[in-house]
């Protein structure tokens, strides 16, 4: 099984060869490239962030709120909790099985994340404290990167219980499962609107790795980027008036950016700041997201602007995937 170690690395190093996605915190390995099974080119190699660039700012979170996010720091992938200052860190899950790509639910009481503690990767909920975990997918395929409903009742993942990756969308619970997408390619990387009209997806067609809008019933896809490169590692921001999203747009070099949900107004955060998994605060003033400082793996904030940019994880191990609490 390719373990998150294999799919980060691959991400981080930004590697040749065929392409590999990290999206919504999920790297996943294209193969067959676009329809016409030619690879995608790989992206240039580009540095991420080093500890130059780093100014240690006076802390500007709110303590109280929450981050998850996944880290081999113990030996073994487990799910973590830390305040948003990057303070208290907790192994909330703390096994042998590979936990990753954490998703608070809208009330802040359960975490949604994919597990192969079954003997293959599905989706799992906990609660808050990592007791009560379930398994909600229970499927020999792989089940992966869980996007709740703004009002909890419902998770959207991908699944490669078709042969290629799709979008499915299942009751809280794990029941009534069913198939929204159907892409001789890959539809990755589910992420639910605020408002709960639109889901936004990262999809291989026409060649190209590009970011899409559909309905929660899997209607009305529309494509809303366009540009040379990859876009990916959707996310929203909390009155859903923006997406943020990493793009290899500017010279394959890997960066956040912001845009409108139709696609307008994309505009870089900072140079742009290169990382990847970025997730928008419930407050709006920060984004979480994956960077590399020399050779740790660390997670890292930053104002919507580029402004204020701090490292909150410096650990030796790799910390991805981070999910703010509501």
């Amino acid at each position: 099984m390719t373990t998150l170690r294999d799919r980060i690395g691959a991400a981080l190093a930004l590697m040749h060869g065929p392409v590999t996605v990290l999206a919504a915190g999920l790297l996943v390995t294209l193969a067959c490239g676009g329809p016409s099974g030619t690879p995608t080119p790989a992206p240039t190699d580009t540095p991420l962030l080093t500890p130059t660039t780093i100014l240690r700012s006076t802390p500007t979170t709110v303590p109280l709120r929450k981050i998850a996010f996944a880290s081999n720091r113990d030996g073994t992938w487990d799910i973590y909790v830390m305040n948003a200052d990057g303070s208290n860190t907790t192994n909330i899950t703390n096994d042998a099985a590979l936990d990753q790509f954490p998703a608070w639910s809208p009330d802040g009481s359960k975490i949604a994340f994919e597990s192969d503690h079954s003997g293959n990767l599905d989706i799992y909920v906990m609660n808050a404290d990592g007791s009560n975990r379930r398994n909600l997918t229970n499927n020999s395929a792989l089940d992966e990167a869980p996007s709740w409903s703004p009002d909890g009742s419902k998770i959207v993942f991908q699944t490669n219980r078709d042969r290629n990756k799709e979008i499915y969308i299942m009751n809280a619970d794990g029941s009534e499962q069913a198939r929204l997408t159907r892409n001789p390619t890959s539809d990755l990387s589910p992420a639910w609107s605020p408002a709960g009209s639109k889901i936004a997806f990262v999809a291989v067609r026409d060649g190209n790795i590009d970011i899409y809008l559909m309905d929660p019933d899997g209607s009305n896809r529309t494509r809303i980027t366009d540009a040379p490169g990859i876009d990916w590692n959707v996310g929203w921001s909390p009155d859903g008036a923006k997406l943020v999203f990493v793009s290899s747009r500017e010279g394959g070099n890997f960066g956040l950016y912001v845009m409108n949900p139709d696609g307008s107004n994309v505009t870089p955060i900072g140079p742009p700041i290169p990382g990847l998994s970025p997730s928008w605060s419930p407050d709006a003033s920060k984004i979480a997201f994956v960077a590399r400082f020399e050779e740790n793996v660390d997670i890292a904030v930053v104002d919507p602007d580029g402004s204020n940019l701090e490292r909150l994880t410096e650990d030796p191990a790799e910390d991805m995937s981070p999910s703010w609490s509501p």
